[in-house]
This record gives structure tokens, sequence and C-alpha cells, in this order.
């Protein structure tokens, strides 16, 4: 079962649910699991120059990072243009308020980020995932398997904590700081 795990990942290219999974190889999950879980023990045991990567409930097969280097040199591949300052920033609100809207995002960052959003939609860290039932049914935004992969992410609960954030999900304002003192003022 895990060789043949191992040629249903290899020839997908992309990531594999496990329901596909157990589908194809007439087995249950639980099963399956241990397959994949001994899969890429023996990848990471042996040093190979692949990993088995879980996002959520999918599986992909990925080269070790440590090679990326090489891999880019024998394909002249350029290095992946790095995300500026305020694409980390819509990213990260994106992230852990999701789903989202353009407008919320706004809102948060205080700035128009029509830009930045269209650019993770291209690189495809965010995807639309809905409308908001309100009037003009503005598009909703959240992360992808993309993103998980990126930031080396199973779940999004691996997401560390965000500081100021209690466990409400609510953004507690800073008493000490006297700007956030006075924002908190006027928004009340």
């Amino acid at each position: 079962m895990q060789i043949a795990a191992e040629a249903i990942l290899f020839a997908s290219g992309e990531p594999v649910h496990i329901s596909r999974l157990c589908m194809a190889l007439d087995t249950d999950r639980p099963r399956a699991e241990e397959a994949l879980r001994r899969l890429g023990d023996y990848y990471a045991f042996e040093r190979r120059g692949i990993r088995l990567v879980c996002m959520e409930d999918s599986y992909q097969l990925c080269s070790a990072p440590e090679y990326a280097e090489i891999i880019r040199k024998a394909f002249e591949i350029r290095k992946t243009a790095k995300l500026s300052q305020p694409a980390l920033e819509v990213l990260a609100i994106v992230a852990y308020y999701q789903p989202v809207t353009r407008a919320q995002v706004d809102q948060i960052r205080g700035v128009d980020s029509a830009y930045t959003v269209g650019l993770l939609l291209d690189r495809k860290l965010i995807e639309e995932c809905g409308r908001l039932q309100v009037p003009g049914r503005p598009r909703q935004y959240c992360t992808t398997q993309a993103f998980l992969r990126s930031f080396h992410l199973r779940t999004l609960e691996e997401l560390p904590p965000l500081p100021g954030v209690e466990e409400s999900g609510q953004l507690r304002l800073e008493e000490n700081n006297p700007e956030t003192g006075q924002e908190a003022e006027r928004q009340q």
C-alpha cells in the first residue's frame, strides 16, 4: 500500500486528498494515514531528496528544501520574488480573520489593498471563497493550500497567536501605549 500511495502522489504532482487515496487504495483512512506516515518517515530517515508534505487532509510529494538552490540551477528557475511588507500584512489579515472581504482588509490596514489582494490572488496564496450576503455582495477571501505549503504549515491552527489578540479573537488594545489608548477613546 505504501508503494502504491507513493506512485499516486508522484504521478499527481499536486496535493491529493486522503479520501481519494483511500478510494484508490481500497482501504480505510487509518490504514492509509499509517502508510503515508511510514512513507514520510522513510524519506526523512533516509535523507532522501523528496519529502512527503501533509496539508490539512491532503498529501503531496515535494523536493527537500535543502536542495532548492540545486533544483533552481538545474532548471534555471529564478528565485520566486519575496512578498513585500504590504503583501505580508494583507496575507496575515486574510490568514487570521478569514473569510474576509477586501473592505475589511482595507479597514484593518487603513489603506487601499486592491493591488495587493490581486497580487496574492495571482500567486495563488489566497482565493475567493464566497460572497458576503450584504448589498453589493463583496467577495470574501481565504488562504489556499499553496499558502500552507509556502509557510510549511499543516493547518491554520499552526499559525502563531497574534500579539494583542485575546482568545475570543478580539483585538486587545495596549493600555500603556498612549496612542493606542487615544484610539480606544475615539472608537468608543
